[in-house]
């Protein structure tokens, strides 16, 4: 069971969410950068990593703007998001969708479509180099 008091559930499940959502903002901006490196040289300028902290610290305040809610985890050793509050609350639910889009599909999104435009970059490249 969680045994630290309400106030470090919510700090913990904060910080879970927070670097969670960092974690793959940067991953995309990464991508974004390698592909606008590779693909489109004229347009890679310098990406803050400061949009990613900013992303993410949007998405992790909300729930203490009780918007979505933090929460012990079903087996009661963790805090995260509260899951279950979605069945009984309409906008812990509309924040767990609003997540989902955009802190996953969206970011898979845009790591999906730039890898492949790096891929069939590359694969122009080669084609353009074995005809020389």
């Amino acid at each position: 069971r969680w045994l630290y008091g309400k106030q470090i559930c919510l700090f913990y499940a904060f910080c879970g969410v927070m670097f969670g959502i960092c974690s793959l903002s940067t991953l995309t901006l990464l991508s974004t950068v390698c592909c606008l490196k590779i693909c489109f040289p004229a347009y890679g300028k310098l990406m803050f990593l400061s949009c990613a902290w900013t992303y993410a610290a949007i998405f992790a305040c909300s729930p203490l703007a009780h918007w979505g809610e933090y929460g012990v985890e079903p087996y009661g050793t963790a805090c995260c998001i509260d899951w279950h509050s979605t069945n009984i609350n309409a906008v812990a639910m509309s924040y767990t969708i609003v997540l989902f889009i955009f802190c996953f599909i969206l970011p898979c999104g845009v790591i999906v479509a730039s890898y492949s435009l790096i891929l069939v970059t590359v694969k122009e490249s080669r084609k353009a180099v074995e005809q020389h």
